[in-house]
């Protein structure tokens, strides 16, 4: 059986490391690797896609990071409680034409006892940026020592 500590339920602590676990997968943009922390059978809805599996999880994140290219993520603790963490994020990316995007969003998570996440829902809104105004220019920034800055609501 896989497992990936920390365990539920959650303290400020664990729920931090989760946090930053995800993003620092999530920024390597290898879905094989990020799909591991999820169940075999983890339920995801992402903006309007609906997913089950590993199977879907990693076929939807190819075509995501084929798509975003230069992806970069900012993950924020926003709330826990027993085998739940809530998140808001930012990431920004540039697509085929060259176009720079921020995207905002929320996402509810919920885990397993073995430490996978077996739900996730993200809503995401995408705001097209200029070059210049790109904030998130490292690939990872311990959620720890983020700042109000990194998330400021423009």
């Amino acid at each position: 059986m896989t497992s990936r500590p920390p365990f539920p339920p959650f303290d400020e602590r664990s729920a931090q490391q989760k946090v930053q676990a995800a993003e620092d997968a999530w920024n390597t943009r290898d879905p094989e690797r990020v799909a591991l922390a999820y169940t075999e059978d983890s339920v995801w809805r992402n903006r309007d896609t609906f997913l089950t599996g590993r199977d879907e999880i990693v076929a939807f994140l190819r075509q995501k990071w084929d798509r975003e290219r230069d992806y970069a993520l900012r993950k924020e603790l926003w709330s826990y409680g027993g085998n739940r963490i809530a998140v808001r994020f930012q990431y920004e990316c540039r697509d085929a034409q060259g176009q720079w995007w921020r995207s905002y969003g929320n996402e509810l998570w919920e885990f397993d006892e073995n430490g996978l996440m077996r739900r996730r829902e993200a809503s995401i809104n995408d705001v097209a940026i200029g070059e210049s105004e790109r904030r998130i220019r490292r690939l990872s920034l311990p959620a720890a020592s983020q700042t109000a800055e990194d998330f400021s609501d423009h």
